[in-house]
Parts: structure tokens; C-alpha cells; sequence
């Protein structure tokens, strides 16, 4: 049987550059896959030399999304190579700062990255105003925003889009395909809702910045614990930080979960035919303790989505390996394309990405929402009522997650769940300060800090499993290293020839028009890419690296 190579380069919507190559067979279903990240920098190497307290201003450079995630990791990571205790007010302000920016990352994700892969924004044109408002009580008791007056406004806005023959932010996008399965009545109120997170996001962003300073690339974190003493001491501020959370939780409950049951039950076929589902290996490292050691998100291992053996997280199983990324050793070595602009993807020791490739007990991994979501399922984690909720809903089965769509349903069930805890992080700190509990920093002398240690650190972040690690010598950082969860589900194959969870989930997917291949974006989307977390290497010679060809077909 031939086979046919379809590339898309570059993959939009997401954050960095990220190319797919996928084999198609005749009857256009996809045999096999390959994830080249395309981007290539060198925070890794810009730390070198430098003093350890500085590390958060730096790796929080690596993304302009995930600023606090890498920021806090890095600092986390010295404050372990120096053995210092970061006081319990402390802790609790970065997570509140780390809470807010899952719920900002969940939904700007789903709406303004992903949403369009499944909501047909001509077909909302044609959409009944009465029967629209109808529609909207099917998924939620109090819908958001859901009157004749606002939806009709709304219309009124995309129609002139239309006929100035210009759609703006909705441009270049695949209306029409057969794979919109949304009435136009669907597309509108999920239409609705994209613009409505437009708004939401800045404001939700406020709620980063009271602690943190400012966003992105907040500046409250320091070694040994934080700065914003002020914020934390004053009513208004937490006040403040609580307002934004409870219109985040009225915004979730209101429009993001009726969302996800809406999409449930439209792609239900696909939910039932495992479309998007990767190898069933997912990792998560759990962690934000809030009340009696209880944590938020508990760690382990699945193989194979064996859910009854839940294997505790052990670092000593992970490695990193470049077989097939574009590296020698620690050396960047590139590797072209091949004369047609395609990926050298013949041989098994070809190279084909910038990215990594890591490993735990050798098998490539899932991180994410949806990893965190069955670990701490099936370990009778505190999300587990809020998963049952939905699943009893929307007549699905835990399995039914590990799919494209269920994906997306876990970050909805995560922001949900995250919403309601913040509120007790808080009730702790306002308990800790009525008892004159005011510590935020862990003093310490730098000179009498070991010249020479190591650290690391692994934390839980919006998009997965994130892991820091340092080697200081001299008191200068000589070696910083970083696993983001990009890297874990954007690996290459390795010397073991196994696909990584983007590649392994685009197989047995069938395109219903290979010249607009709408379920690869909707499938690689789910994963909610960060490909500028994922490399960090530099050739300090300052060599030209590559000379390459970006080609869509």
C-alpha cells in the first residue's frame, strides 16, 4: 500500500515552533508521525557563570507564558543545592501565585489556542438567536452571558467581519470542514465565550501580579522565600487577589465546563474511538501541600494505562538521551533536510528535532493535565469527586479521558478543582498571620553557602511535569539543566524507536480532507505545545547551525 507525507510547518497556535510530519495510507489514515521542535535557543548556556541568586530573573525568560512556572523552578532549585527552609507564608504565596496561573493558562489555552479547532466561526452565522439562549440551558443551569440581546450584538460583529471580507483574528482557518461538527447555534455560544476569555484573561493575570509584582516575568520570588511582605499583610490586596479568583470560578462553572460537556457530547464518537490517544505511559509528580501535608495533585506513574498499578515517582529513573535529536554529545549537530524539505526520517539514526529526548524507566511519557488527572484519580486524590461529577454527567468512563478531547475536558476539571482550593490556601495564610505568623524569607549569609553543591528541583506546572537542575561551583552556576513538560510529550524517537506521545497519538487518525488536515492541529492542540520551554542549547562557537526549508504541503 503507498503512502503519502503531509507537513505542516509551522504548527500555529502554540507557543514556539513546532513542524508535523505525518504518513498517510490511501485510504488517508495516518501510519505514522513525526514531532520536529524548530526552535532553538540557549538559556541553558546564558547561566553558566553566574550567581545562583539570579537564576529565577533568567530562566524565567525561557517562555513568555510559563514565566512563573521556570522562575520559581529555578529558584527552587538553589534554594535546595543550599539546604534553606522557605517559610510556610512563603510557599503559600507562590502557590497562590502558581494557582492563579493554571486557571490563566487552562482557559487562554482551550479558547484563544484551541477552541477553533472545533468551533466553525462562519457556521455561528447562521445561528437562531432564540434557539441559541434554548441551546445554552442544555449544559449549564445559568449560563454565562446568555441572552437574545448579547448574542445578537455578537452576530451583528462577525457579520461585519464577513463582509469586509476580512476575519480578522478569525482568519485562515478551515470553515466549512467537515469535521465542525457544532451547530451554528453550538458555534455561537462557544464563540461567545472566546471573546468573553479575551477579556478574562487580562484580568485573571491581575491576580499573578499582586504578588508577584508584575506579569508576565514577575519579580517577587527570591532565594530563601519572597517579596511581596506587604501584599501578603494587607486586607485589600488579598481581598483583591480573591475578587479575580471568584469571577475565574464563575467563568469555569458558568461557561467553561458547560463548554467541555457541550464538546462531549458532539465528539462523542471520537471520545469512543480513542481519537488523540497516546501509549497510556503518563507521569506527574504531584505536589502543593494546603492542609495536613493533604496535596493538591498526587505523583506516580501509569504504564500502559494499567490504572491499577500506580508506581511512585523515583528521579533516579529519568534520563535524557539525543539519538535522534540534533545534538552530538553536548554539541549541537545539525542535520538537514532532505532535498524536498522533508524531515532525514529513513534511518533509524536519523535526526529530526532540537528536542530531547527524556525518558523514565526508559519509556517515553505523557505529562500534563490529563496525567495529573488519573494519577491522583486512581490514587483517591481530593479531585476525584470533581471527576466523578463530570464523567456521571457527560456518560463518560475514566479511559474516555486519554483522548483528544479528554485532554481538554482534565484542564477543565483541573481549573475547576484548583478554584475551589485556592480558597482554603487562603483561609491558611490569613490563619498563619492571625497568629503573628509573619515570615516570608529565610535569612542567610550567601558567603557561608557552600561554593560547591547541586540541586533540583520538580514541580507540577500548567502544562505538566517541569524539572530544574544546577551544579554550582565556585559559587557560579556551571551547569543548568531543564526538562518542561514539552519536552517530555514533543520527544523524538530514541534508540528504542518509540514514538513520543504527540506522534503516538496522531496514529490511526483518519483526515477527511489531507489538504486541510484538521484533526492533526486539533490532536497536537490538545497537548497545549510550549515548544520554547523545550530547548535551551546554544553553540557558543557561533557557527552557523542550519539552513532550512519551511513548506507546507
Amino acid at each position: 500500500m503507498s503512502t503519502k507525507k503531509i507537513v505542516i510547518d509551522p504548527i500555529t497556535r502554540i507557543e514556539g515552533h513546532l513542524r508535523i510530519e505525518v504518513e498517510v495510507d490511501e485510504e488517508g489514515v495516518i501510519t505514522d508521525a513525526f514531532a520536529s521542535g524548530q526552535l532553538f535557543r540557549g538559556i541553558e548556556y546564558i547561566m553558566r557563570g553566574r550567581d545562583p541568586r539570579d537564576v529565577g530573573l533568567i530562566a524565567g525568560r525561557i517562555c513568555g507564558v510559563c514565566t512563573n512556572s521556570h522562575f520559581r523552578a529555578a529558584v527552587s532549585s538553589v534554594e535546595d543545592a543550599y539546604s534553606l527552609e522557605v517559610p510556610t507564608n512563603a510557599v503559600i504565596i507562590r502557590d497562590l501565585m502558581a494557582m492563579a496561573l493554571f486557571i490563566q493558562d487552562h482557559i487562554v489555552h482551550f479558547y484563544h489556542l484551541h477552541a477553533l479547532d472545533f468551533v466553525d466561526v462562519v457556521s455561528a452565522l447562521g445561528a437562531d438567536i432564540p434557539s441559541t439562549v434554548k441551546e445554552a440551558y442544555k449544559y449549564a443551569s445559568d449560563p454565562y452571558r446568555n441572552s437574545e440581546s448579547h448574542y445578537a450584538s455578537l452576530k451583528n460583529r462577525v457579520q461585519k467581519f464577513v463582509d469586509s471580507g476580512k476575519l480578522g483574528p478569525f482568519a485562515n482557518g478551515y470553515w466549512g470542514h467537515s469535521e465542525y461538527r457544532l451547530t451554528p447555534e453550538q458555534n455561537l455560544i462557544l464563540l461567545s465565550h472566546y471573546l468573553e476569555a479575551l477579556r478574562f484573561q487580562s484580568e485573571i493575570s491581575k491576580a499573578v501580579a499582586i504578588f508577584g509584582g508584575k506579569t508576565p516575568h514577575p519579580q517577587s520570588i527570591v532565594v530563601g522565600g519572597i517579596t511581596s511582605v506587604a501584599d501578603m499583610l494587607n486586607p485589600q490586596r488579598l481581598n483583591d487577589y480573591l475578587f479575580v479568583i471568584k469571577e475565574a470560578k464563575e467563568f469555569i462553572d458558568r461557561a467553561y465546563m458547560p463548554d467541555m460537556r457541550l464538546l462531549a457530547e458532539a465528539y462523542r464518537g471520537d471520545i469512543k474511538a480513542a481519537q488523540g490517544r497516546a501509549n497510556g505511559n503518563f507521569l506527574a509528580v504531584g505536589g502543593y501541600a494546603f492542609d495536613n501535608d493533604r496535596k493538591l495533585f498526587e505523583g506516580g506513574a501509569i504504564f500502559g494505562h494499567d490504572f491499577t498499578d500506580i508506581q511512585p515517582f523515583d528521579e533516579k529513573e529519568l534520563s535524557e538521551a539525543v539519538d535522534r535529536a540534533w545534538y552530538e554529545g553536548d554539541e549541537v549537530c545539525y542535520t538537514d533536510l532532505n532535498d524536498d524539505g522533508t524531515l532525514k526520517t529513513a534511518e533509524p539514526t536519523d535526526k529530526y528535532s532540537w528536542i530531547k529526548a527524556p525518558r523514565y524507566k526508559g519509556e517515553p511519557m505523557e505529562t500534563g493535565p490529563l496525567a495529573r488527572v488519573l494519577v491522583s484519580y486512581h490514587k483517591g486524590g481530593l479531585i476525584k469527586p470533581f471527576v466523578d461529577e463530570f464523567l456521571e454527567a457527560a456518560d463518560l468512563e475514566i479511559i474516555d479521558l486519554s483522548t483528544t478531547m479528554g485532554r481538554n475536558i482534565a484542564r477543565a476539571i483541573e481549573s475547576s478543582f484548583v478554584c475551589e482550593y485556592i480558597f482554603k490556601l487562603v483561609s491558611r495564610l490569613l490563619q498563619n498571620i492571625s497568629y503573628y505568623d509573619t515570615q516570608t524569607w529565610c535569612k542567610y549569609e550567601f558567603s557561608e553557602m557552600p561554593p560547591e553543591s547541586s540541586g533540583r528541583v520538580f514541580l507540577e506546572v500548567p502544562r505538566g511535569f517541569l524539572s530544574h537542575f544546577i551544579d554550582i561551583r565556585e559559587s557560579k552556576v556551571e551547569r543548568f539543566a531543564v526538562i518542561a513538560p514539552t519536552t517530555w510529550n514533543a520527544t523524538p524517537r530514541n534508540r528504542d524507536g518509540k514514538r513520543g506521545a504527540y506522534e503516538e497519538a496522531l496514529i490511526g487518525i483518519k483526515l477527511a480532507d489531507q489538504s486541510k488536515p484538521l484533526e492533526v492541529l486539533r490532536t497536537i492542540h490538545s497537548f497545549d505545545p510550549c515548544l520554547a520551554c523545550a530547548v535551551h542549547v546554544i553553540d557558543l562557537r557561533g557557527t552557523e547551525l542550519s539552513k532550512r526549508l519551511l513548506r507546507v504541503e
